[in-house]
């Protein structure tokens, strides 16, 4: 199974340094104040053995509830959420699989971060010392079903960097942001998705 497959079934969060009893709160303006997120994304999943998969592609958030994460290599394969549902389209299969966001909002980082400005109503956050230059807070799911054993996220400013989650089958996934540009305004086509023309469609 390809470890970027993880996202549906399924995208994030120490040194000697104090954490900063405001970082949670700092996190929260932060979602509070993001209506549109754009850019590059690097992914690494470990598993549980150490061995480890890349690869890379593009997104783009749209609070509340659409995205569209992309990946271009090693395979493609495209994840859309449009506000209602959430579009999973593998061209190599051409199979498109499709789930209400309501069901797939602690499934992958995308989802995550297109969520309401109520993270805490899901998750109990703390903060974490912070390393890279970056502010952490760690998430951890309040309902025992969530894909995620813990999530931590690293900012910096007004910018979202860095994601790590950890998940039930003991795989770390590491996403790093790049290119960032907040509250622009993307084009509307980037969250619609039409199957592509004899494609399989699930409905899960």
């Amino acid at each position: 199974m390809r470890f970027c497959r993880l996202f549906l079934p399924l995208f994030l969060l120490l040194c000697a340094l104090p954490a900063h009893a405001d970082t949670v709160t700092d996190l929260q303006a932060l979602l509070g104040s993001l209506r549109t997120m754009q850019g590059e994304f690097t992914q690494t999943v470990v598993n549980r053995s150490g061995k480890t998969q890349t690869s890379n592609g593009s997104f783009a958030i749209q609070r509340p509830g659409k995205f569209r994460w992309h990946y271009r290599k090693p395979y493609e394969q495209l994840i859309v959420g449009d506000g209602k549902d959430v579009w999973l389209h593998d061209p190599d299969l051409n199979q498109v699989t499709v789930k209400q966001i309501d069901k797939a909002l602690d499934s992958s980082p995308a989802a995550l971060l297109s969520g309401d400005n109520h993270l805490e109503k899901r998750y109990r956050m703390k903060a974490l010392q912070s390393r890279d230059n970056l502010n952490w807070v760690e998430a951890i799911p309040r309902q025992g079903d969530n894909n995620f054993n813990r999530v931590r996220i690293g900012f910096s400013g007004k910018e979202i960097r860095r994601m790590e989650l950890e998940d039930s089958f003991g795989q770390t996934t590491r996403i790093e942001f790049r290119m960032i540009v907040v509250n622009s305004k993307p084009d509307a086509a980037l969250f619609r998705f039409t199957p592509p023309k004899g494609a399989d469609v699930v409905r899960q």
